[in-house]
């Protein structure tokens, strides 16, 4: 079955739709996103769990941050995460990516994995166990001689 989506970059009129496909997947209603993120966390990138990782893993000066894929239960197996994660990588301009998913979620770290990222080891935030983990975008040369 082949499914056709419009992705695009998120704007502030995104955020009420983000946040009810996130209510569903918090641990509080059974779910494993890693952190309830409010409209304002959307607007800020001061967010405890983003600074713990940063200082367990150093980012490079140029490296993208992105925060956690929430897929709709009914969408999940279709291919979209890694339709989101192509499109992401248009607006990358070439720079490593650094993401983190909670140690648990095991079909989560398997997108990720698939998706071509790498782990760089475990962090703890609030007594929960997370994966912090890095994508290098390859170079021109690397893309043409596949």
């Amino acid at each position: 079955m082949t499914f056709s989506y419009d992705i695009s970059l998120a704007t502030p009129d995104d955020i009420p739709g983000i946040l009810t496909v996130q209510e569903p997947n918090l641990p509080d209603h059974g779910g494993s996103l890693s952190v309830r993120q409010t409209a304002d966390w959307f607007r800020k990138a001061h967010v405890r769990i983003i600074q713990t990782m940063l200082r367990a893993f150093p980012p490079p000066h140029d490296c993208y941050l992105y925060g956690p894929v929430c897929i709709a239960e009914n969408e999940r197996g279709n291919g979209l995460a890694a339709a989101l994660f192509k499109v992401l990588q248009t607006h990358m301009d070439g720079r490593p990516l650094m993401t983190f998913v909670r140690a648990d979620n095991a079909p989560s770290l398997r997108a990720h994995h698939k998706m071509g990222m790498r782990d760089l080891g475990a962090f703890t935030n609030e007594g929960v166990a997370y994966i912090a983990l890095a994508y290098d975008q390859p170079s021109e040369v690397d893309i043409h001689s596949k």
